[in-house]
């Protein structure tokens, strides 16, 4: 552990073809970020490609799922002391350099958790499935009706948290999203 203050979770499950691109693109964001791949349970080298690319891993023996994959990362930080953990998905379908966004609400003391959005401002190269749009879309409205506030993704895998977030996030992670 470089730092002991921050470290990017990337949960991973046969992402052979992506994962030592967002390795990479996490070092060129910061080079003093700790990374952690939690490989969960893939069968195409994602978890040698990721320690060859520098990252350590965090091996599942089979498939947990997202949430378990999640919370697996959340403990990692948790048990290695880290004040901030962020996480993206291993499929590069989150630019680092939209980190900042995140971290800064983290920084001013304003959020404990902040997640991002892949379609708030509409520039986002990322386009599910059509069923999986709809779903999203139709969550985001029902999430935004509650909340009171225009929620835009609530399926993102793009979060920041702070300590109080990383101990909550290792007791206790949803199955899904």
């Amino acid at each position: 552990v470089a730092d002991g203050r921050r470290i990017a979770i990337v949960p991973a499950r046969n992402e052979a073809g992506s994962i030592a691109g967002v390795i990479g693109e996490l070092r060129a964001f910061d080079p003093g970020f700790d990374i952690v791949v939690v490989d969960d349970g893939s069968t195409d080298g994602t978890a040698e490609l990721a320690a060859a690319a520098g990252a350590p891993v965090v091996r599942l023996p089979f498939n947990l799922g997202i949430g378990g994959a999640v919370q697996t990362g959340f403990k990692y930080a948790l048990e290695h002391g880290y004040e901030v953990a962020v996480r993206l998905d291993g499929d590069g379908q989150h630019d680092p350099q939209e980190l900042p966004k995140l971290l800064g609400p983290l920084a001013a003391g304003e959020a404990d958790i902040v997640v991002g959005s892949r379609f708030a401002d509409g520039s986002s190269t990322y386009r599910p499935p059509f069923a999986r749009r709809a779903g999203i879309a139709w969550f985001a409205r029902l999430v935004s009706l509650l909340t009171r506030q225009r929620v835009t993704d609530t399926t993102s895998g793009f979060q920041a948290v702070n300590r109080l977030g990383i101990r909550l996030f290792a007791a206790d992670y949803p199955h899904d999203y």
